[in-house]
Order: C-alpha cells, then structure tokens, then sequence
C-alpha cells in the first residue's frame, strides 16, 4: 500500500492531493491570480489529511511537480516537500510539470501534446509527448516562431495546452493545431507518474533535490520615480 501526497506549485495553481495505490482520495487546490502558495500551502495540506482522515505518519512519500514553472512557486513547493520527508523519514518523488499537465488531454495514437507555459514575452517553456505520454522531445525554453513543432504536425492532431498556448495561438498556423490555454498544472495528474515511481523506486536525494528552472531567476526592479 502507497499512501502519497502530491504538491504543485510551478504555476498560480496551487494544489495538494493524496492517493492511495494511484487512487485519489482527496484533492484540494485553488488558482489564484497573485501566487499565495506561501499562505495557502500549509492550510491545504493539512485540509487533506483531514478530509481524508489521515496523519502525517500514515504516508509513504511526498510527490512534487519539479518545473520548470515559477521560481518563488517551485521553492516554496520544494522547501515544503523536503521538510516532510526529512521530518518523516520518507522518500521524496519528483514529477516534471509539463508531463503532468499532458495527462489532462486524451491523446490517441498518432496524436501528440505540447504543454506550454508562459516564460515572460515570446517564450515558453515546452515538451513535446506522444499518446503513451512519454517524451518525444526535451522540455526547452524556447521563442515561438511560425515554423515552431513543424516537425510534429502531419496528418494528426496536436493539442498545444498551457498559458503560453494563448500567446503563440496567433504564430502557429497549422490547422492541426488544437489550443487550450486553460488547462493549469494540478496535483490530481502527478498521482499516476508519482506512483509508477513509487513501483519502481525512482526517488530523489532528498538533502541535494533541486527545482527544475530551466532558466536563471532575473529579478524585476522597480522603476524609480522621476
């Protein structure tokens, strides 16, 4: 028996789950404009234990959603993962972003999914998975172009979901295109990857894990006032 919590907090969503053997039992999240992970975090998850009428001992690993995505997000997510499973002695599992965000599309064989998400002007963070939802391509940050993913559009569908998806729907013309910018990194899709990893003993160093940025953090300045 797995018992495993799920955090995600690469994006505005923030989101906490626990599944027992790749079962959900409970979800809580909310997808908040201005990023209150470091408020909300601790309160769901202790929401979960809860709802689900379980403690902290009862689990068998952590599960977190490791980028790329926000950097203030990631930390906060990662910090609290870590604490959990020093304090806990339990496994830590790491779940990339994107891969999690390509299981929320039915895929058909033949068919592909791009998860994209916003990465400030023309760039996105990308990956490129098949209908197993296995990789096709590596996860790039990347500026869009009108011959972006040519290599990947033929005769089948290819479903671009994530916040870039509304940005870079007007520069990929290819009618097999299909955008879905709503679609938001959840907790709930990491249960099947944070389980088949759990089977398989694939866990992390829990004392040398690091968020997956794939791009330095720069730090906006405020503009002084004349």
């Amino acid at each position: 028996m797995a018992t495993i919590l799920h955090l995600e907090t690469a994006t505005t969503n923030c989101s906490v789950s626990i599944a027992k053997d790749g079962e959900m039992l409970v979800l809580k999240e909310n997808n908040a404009a201005n990023y209150s992970h470091s408020e909300q975090l601790h309160v769901f998850i202790k929401e979960a234990f809860s709802k689900a009428s379980l403690s902290f001992s009862d689990l068998d690993a952590v599960a977190i959603s490791k980028g790329p995505g926000s950097y203030t997000g990631l930390r906060i997510g990662v910090s609290s993962a870590k604490g959990l499973c020093f304090s806990l002695d339990i496994p830590l599992i790491s779940v990339p972003t994107l891969q999690s965000m390509a299981y929320q599309v039915d895929v058909k064989p033949g068919e592909l999914v791009i998860p994209v998400l916003d990465a400030r002007r023309m760039e996105v963070y990308s990956c490129v998975y098949d209908a197993s939802y296995k990789e096709v391509r590596e996860t790039r940050a990347e500026i869009i172009e009108e011959a972006s993913f040519a290599e990947y559009v033929s005769d089948s569908k290819v479903y671009v979901i994530g916040s870039g998806a509304e940005k870079i729907r007007g520069v990929l013309k290819h009618p097999n295109f299909i955008f879905n910018e709503s679609v938001v990194p959840s907790s709930k899709d990491m249960i099947p990857i944070a389980f088949e990893k759990f089977e398989s003993n694939e866990f992390e160093d829990v004392a040398y894990f690091e968020p997956y940025y794939l791009k330095d953090f720069v730090l906006q300045q405020k503009k002084k006032k004349n």
